[in-house]
């Protein structure tokens, strides 16, 4: 048996307990609006072949098992309106098994004794949800973030709970959503003016403490069809655009709202809206009998008039002349510092196009060091700002022509920014090039020992195989590109979100000092290309797959917890030596999960390969490496290929600690929900302890 249905009817009794282990192959199981009573079966999770469960409207009790993430292709689960639960913390941990039902559309535990607070663990749910319906509960504290990746919501009902705070403002997130309830709860706040983007079909938000006006910009939801504000503390009048909308239900009473309603369009109907309770309100069709709007008050209104105009004049003469006092001054301030405005253009932009195709030998591919999603990076040898030099010439790739003043001008603001750690902008180019297209290019001071990117993983055809860095080297990179990243979410005048840190971004010069480039360019490609910079859709501002944050993938905005994201994986990279596109990482096993799944018994396990030779030799004691019977060199390489976990296991306990240190902080970076990951002032910190901690027992290195 597939389907088991027995809807509507007056059923009651238990349901069997062993109903899962019975009917395994079933696919529906539908009992909805019956009197059974008792608890749900924890069987159930045996027949792995569920895709329905609806329990709803039933007698119900007891908790929702926890195991039922086992159905892998479950798609709806019904249990509302029942009496589950016990109004307490524990209530909802069943939430956490269901992050293993991918296929989960459609979630409803509604009118039930569920309390406590939404867990954390609701974020891990199917991104496929379409319908959540948790009112009619006990539910308290605030709406958490964890629900900003459901973008396919079509409807969310959160009404009659104990919900507290505002409106999350990630909710505009919601493009599909048709039916948003969150009335009979605890809110306050304003109602955002921006919930006119969404698709709402109905909106209830009765039953709260919101403040405010309304916003005549909700006339622009042309789908709406349900809309109740009763019982809240909004002001102000009644915008007349709202009679534009098809409403079949409108509710406004028991608030405090004034002035005159309408009427024409939905106000024109007595019978499908309601402004009770609103003491201020007058006007509108005779069936709301409401106190007709005070003729005197007009009057009074018309015998102040002269007084308003009095006021409004003398305002008007003192604005005029402030504003000239201002005009004639800013003009005069303007003339000096027009010859230093235009003398800092001049200097940042006066290297030709003809001078950059010189020195890179006419950007030729010997001369090519590096390519990305931003452009292309030559090396270039000449003299620039009178002074010979070696520079990388980074020349962007164009979306669109234009903008040559906002790349300027973000040049500038990349040419001004200065730390040990940040390669050193030194001009820029904004030309045309000899075939007329729009060129734009970015000088950079060279960086002699490549990129990062090439010492983790050498290339066997290019790069010298003895190449390595030891645990010092990688541990003092990690803490440069933390300094960077500090500074440009912090000190910088402007916060700056890197957006694409990998390694292939992180440079190394003729003392190893890591520098760390390409920071800024996803905005100065945004002036570039005449784009906003809160948009995301710039060229690289995703971030490269494997180290772009995984609220990226889904919609959300750059934000410094997504570079820490970056850093986080970027560091657990450096000591696993593993790429995080490695072939082993997929479906949902990643760089992170095999760092943490390994900690700390199996640490050797993971660390990179290339810094046990040099690590162990420095040390473990000589007793513990005996080779003298290995006369083969051929047996020695192979063994010293195939047991570089058994050197590992030989490090002493100093670099096992470091090693654990360094894992736990790319583990506190690189966690999925942006809350929960540290800033990068508390990571510099860190690690300059677990540094501090490794020297101090004397070892060698940088």
């Amino acid at each position: 048996m597939s389907i088991f249905s027995i809807v509507i009817n007056q059923l009651n009794g238990t349901l069997p307990d062993n109903i899962g282990l019975t009917l395994p192959n079933l696919r529906h199981l539908a009992i909805s609006i019956n009197k059974f009573f008792g608890s749900i079966p924890i069987s159930l999770s045996n027949a792995s072949r569920l895709e329905t469960i609806d329990l709803f409207n039933n007698k119900l009790v007891g908790q929702v098992p926890t195991d039922l993430g086992n159905l892998l292709d479950l798609r709806r689960l019904s249990v509302g309106q029942n009496n589950l639960g016990s109004n307490s913390s524990m209530d909802l941990d069943f939430l956490t098994s269901l992050k293993n039902c991918t296929k989960l559309k459609i979630l409803e535990f509604s009118s039930n004794n569920f309390g406590g607070s939404l867990p954390n663990s609701i974020r891990n749910l199917s991104m496929q949800l379409s319908a959540l319906y948790l009112d009619g509960n006990q539910l308290s504290g605030i709406i958490p973030t964890a629900l900003e990746n459901f973008i396919n919501l079509t409807t969310l009902n959160m009404g009659n709970n104990l919900f507290t705070g505002s409106i999350p403002a990630y909710f505009m997130k919601f493009q599909k959503l048709e039916g948003l309830d969150l009335g009979g709860n605890r809110l306050s706040g304003h109602i955002p003016s921006s919930i006119d983007c969404l698709t709402l079909q109905y909106l209830y938000l009765q039953g709260n403490s919101f403040q405010g006006n309304l916003s005549p910009s909700w006339a622009s939801l042309r789908g709406l069809q349900y809309l109740d504000l009763s019982r809240n503390n909004l002001s102000g009048s009644i915008p007349k655009d709202l009679q534009n909308l098809s409403l079949l239900y409108l509710n406004l009473s028991f608030n405090n709202l004034e002035g005159e309603v309408p009427t024409e369009g939905v106000f024109r109907n007595a019978s499908i809206i309601s402004v009770t309770g609103n003491k201020k309100l007058c006007g509108g069709i005779p069936e709301l009998q409401l106190q007709a709007c005070d003729i005197k008050v007009k009057k009074r209104g018309k015998s102040h008039a002269l007084k308003l105009t009095v006021i409004i004049v003398c305002g008007i003469l003192c604005f005029l002349l402030s504003s000239l006092f201002l005009v004639l001054y800013w003009r005069r301030k303007s003339k000096k510092k027009s010859s230093s405005t235009l003398s800092n253009t001049e200097l940042i932009s006066k290297v030709s196009y003809k001078k950059l195709y010189q020195v890179t030998g006419g950007f030729s591919p010997n001369n090519l060091i590096g390519s990305g999603g931003f452009g292309s990076v030559y090396k270039g040898n000449g003299i620039i700002d009178q002074e010979e030099m070696i520079i990388a010439v980074k020349v962007l790739n164009l979306q669109q022509k234009g903008a040559s003043k906002s790349f300027i001008a973000e040049c500038n603001v990349l040419r001004n920014i200065r730390h040990r750690n940040l390669v050193k902008t030194l001009t820029c180019c904004a030309s045309i090039d000899y075939k007329g297209n729009e060129f734009k290019a970015i000088v950079f001071e060279f960086m002699a020992n490549g990129s990062l990117e090439n010492w983790l993983h050498p290339n066997i055809d290019n790069e010298n195989q003895s190449r390595n860095l030891n645990l010092l080297q990688r541990l003092i990179i990690a803490i440069d590109v933390a300094s960077a990243l500090h500074y440009l979410h912090e000190h910088c005048k402007r916060p700056i979100i890197h957006c694409d840190l990998k390694p292939s971004n992180v440079l190394l010069d003729n003392d190893m000092i890591a520098h760390v480039s390409d920071f800024g360019l996803a905005r100065l490609l945004s002036a570039t290309n005449d784009v906003s910079q809160n948009q995301t859709s710039t060229v690289g501002i995703k971030g490269s797959i494997g180290y772009a944050a995984p609220e990226y993938g889904m919609g959300g905005e750059v934000s410094k917890q997504g570079d820490v994201y970056s850093y986080g994986i970027l560091v657990l990279e450096m000591f696993t030596g593993r790429r995080p596109t490695d072939k082993m990482f997929k479906d949902g096993f990643n760089l992170h999960n095999f760092v943490r799944m390994a900690l700390p018994e199996r640490l050797v396990q993971i660390v990179d390969p290339n810094l046990s030779t040099r690590e162990v030799e420095e040390t473990a004691p000589a007793t513990e490496i005996d080779n003298d019977d290995n006369d083969d060199h051929n047996n020695i390489e192979a063994e010293e290929e195939n047991n570089h976990i058994e050197n590992l296991s030989r490090m002493n306990a100093n670099m096992h600690n470091c090693l654990l240190s360094v894992f736990k902080v790319g583990l506190a970076c690189s966690m999925e929900s942006p809350r929960e990951r540290i800033n990068m002032e508390d990571v510099t910190r860190e690690l300059y302890k677990i540094k501090n901690a490794f020297l101090g027992i004397g070892i060698h290195g940088r």
